[in-house]
């Protein structure tokens, strides 16, 4: 068998049996529409892109079983033989029939329905016209799956970096789930591709498995590195720095941007978005009901208990317990990051600032957890390159970054407790509630003079105090030399074997701080990424939040080392290993 899931031959759809992997790959050929019905109730075929296609092929199937008098086919012929002519006269509202069966096979997923209201239009024309567009829908799925995950690894970059990310998939969204390529796990083709895949993270995807049943051999078969987890780890995963970002299909996409899913999905999306990680559906526009206003619309198939008091055929549960089992669940669009399907990112969250505000408030919570952002000392931000959501005009200049406000304590930060500030004049947009940070202009400094995604200024102890030590009274800056630590290579430094760091004064007004910072950077456009303040903590940045923080991280790791070794030469300060 191709790449190609689906394959029509000789009168029959030929595809894998989903219900045998990953033990056994048997192949199905299904005749009859009720063989086509009973392949996608019972998850033979799934996958929404899949289930469509499979089920446009059975109104071919049916189109010719209620065409009568067509006496040319010889014995053993069928539909797709050269020598075939569709000469009998259809009984179209037999057909017709047939076809309604067939999209009520599954409610959830529009794209069953959206297939085969395609298709039976041509019911009327024959059966060679159905198998036509039937074929032309075919080819089309891999193009549009391609494309779709092709912008969704584009969007993952932009928000994650351009590093191996860490990254989240649920259910099955590959090939088997298509008909080619896939959709989340095409993008994560994609960026394989591209390296920057580091590990995938799969849920299991309960009760039926179909995460360890298929994505795990799909990703396998195509030599993606991952891991296999249970459903209810994912969440304790992103906590522990686990996961950048969140990819996931969709079985229906509402006009609002609700995303009915494979169930478990809605669980990952709230702890995406308590963590601040980015929450990514990929889809094919089919996929999209925008005839349907909301989720709350949306039926929800529920399934046989059986599914949840047992499996492969050995009882988990007493005797007569009560189940609830729903195929699918409802995420709410405000918790949706973006939907992407091949027409690019189709829906963006109106209140992007929102997701941002979470991620700065989550890593100042842990920063704060670990003694460096005490009380209301340190801040963080991101830089946003221009309102994905709703701005009133004149409401500041862009581009600019999202800051932690003033005063706050960093260990009760909400995603409510940043504010939006022009980088290139330092002045916070009007119609805000909060102020920002006195350090702002430190951050400014940095914006204006790299391409930074995030930065992160932070108090902590050991870092601070090697600096204030090592500062030389009168200096505008101190440079302090450290080489000879495998922590250098933290840093992302050309040669990770020496760098130099620049201390500078803390000034009363800290604007004149990041002045310094500025004219500093300016010229000495290889400076590290990484600077000290006398008394005033550490600056560090980086193309990701998580990159900025983890330089943080880095620095006051190799501080500390420094402290502990007693490691301390002068003149310019040159500290290494004996």
């Amino acid at each position: 068998m191709d790449d190609s899931s689906l394959i029509w031959d000789d009168g029959a759809l030929v595809t894998i049996d989903q219900r045998g992997l990953p033990h056994e790959v048997r192949e199905l050929r299904l005749r009859t529409v009720d063989e086509i019905i009973e392949a996608i109730t019972t998850l033979a075929i799934r996958g929404a892109p899949a289930i469509g296609i499979a089920g446009a092929f059975g109104v071919v199937i049916a189109t010719r079983a209620h065409t009568h008098d067509s006496s040319v086919d010889a014995p053993g012929q069928s539909i797709g033989d050269a020598s075939h002519r569709a000469v009998g006269v259809v009984d179209v509202a037999a057909a017709q029939a047939e076809a309604d069966r067939i999209a009520a096979a599954r409610p959830t997923a529009v794209n069953l329905a959206w297939a085969v209201d395609r298709v039976r239009t041509r019911i009327a024309e024959g059966a060679d016209a159905v198998l036509a567009e039937t074929l032309d829908m075919l080819a089309e799925d891999g193009r549009v799956n391609l494309a779709a995950a092709t912008h969704a690894a584009d969007l993952v970059q932009r928000l994650c970096g351009e590093r191996p990310l860490r990254l989240l998939t649920h259910c099955n969204t590959g090939r088997l789930a298509t008909s080619a390529v896939g959709t989340a796990i095409g993008a994560l083709r994609v960026l394989h591709e591209r390296g920057a895949v580091a590990d995938v993270i799969v849920d299991e995807t309960r009760p039926l498995l179909q995460g360890a049943r298929l994505t795990a051999w799909e990703l396998a078969e195509a030599g993606i590195p991952h891991r296999l987890t249970i459903d209810s780890a994912a969440a304790w995963a992103m906590a522990t720095g686990q996961v950048d970002a969140v990819l996931v299909g969709a079985d229906r996409i509402t006009a609002n941007g609700d995303v009915a899913n494979k169930i478990g999905t809605f669980s990952l999306a709230l702890g995406a978005r308590h963590h601040g990680i980015p929450f990514i559906v990929v889809a094919p526009e089919s996929t999209r009901d925008t005839a349907m206003a909301t989720g709350a619309q949306i039926v929800v198939e529920q399934r046989a208990a059986a599914e949840v008091t047992g499996f492969g055929g050995v009882a988990t549960a007493p005797a007569d317990t009560a189940v609830f089992n729903p195929a699918f669940d409802v995420t709410p669009t405000d918790l949706v990051t973006a939907v992407v399907t091949e027409n690019g990112v189709v829906y963006r969250n109106s209140n992007s600032s929102d997701a941002q505000g979470r991620a700065i408030a989550t890593t100042a919570r842990q920063l704060y957890g670990r003694g460096w952002m005490p009380g209301t000392a340190g801040n963080i931000s991101v830089r946003v390159e221009a309102p994905s959501w709703p701005v009133a005009a004149g409401a500041g200049a862009w581009p600019a970054l999202l800051i932690t406000a003033s005063g706050l304590s960093k260990g009760e930060l909400s995603a409510d407790d940043t504010v939006l500030v022009g980088i290139a004049d330092t002045t916070a947009h009007a119609g805000q509630r909060r102020k920002p940070s006195a350090e702002t202009s430190i951050h400014t400094a940095v914006y204006r003079t790299r391409p930074a995604g995030a930065v992160v200024h932070v108090h902590s102890p050991f870092a601070t105090a090697l600096a204030t030590t090592a500062a030389r009274p009168g200096d505008a800056v101190t440079p302090l030399r450290i080489s000879g630590f495998e922590l250098l290579k933290g840093f992302g430094l050309a040669d990770p074997s020496t760098v130099v760091i620049p201390v500078f004064p803390n000034w009363p007004e800290v604007a004149r701080i990041g002045a310094d910072i500025d004219t500093y950077l300016r010229e000495n456009p290889d400076a590290p990424p990484i600077l000290f303040i006398t008394g005033h903590g550490i600056t560090t940045w980086g193309d990701t939040l998580a990159q900025a923080r983890d330089r943080a991280e880095c620095l006051e790791a190799l501080c500390e080392l420094i402290a502990r070794t007693g490691r301390t030469d002068a003149t310019p300060l040159e500290i290494g290993p004996t």
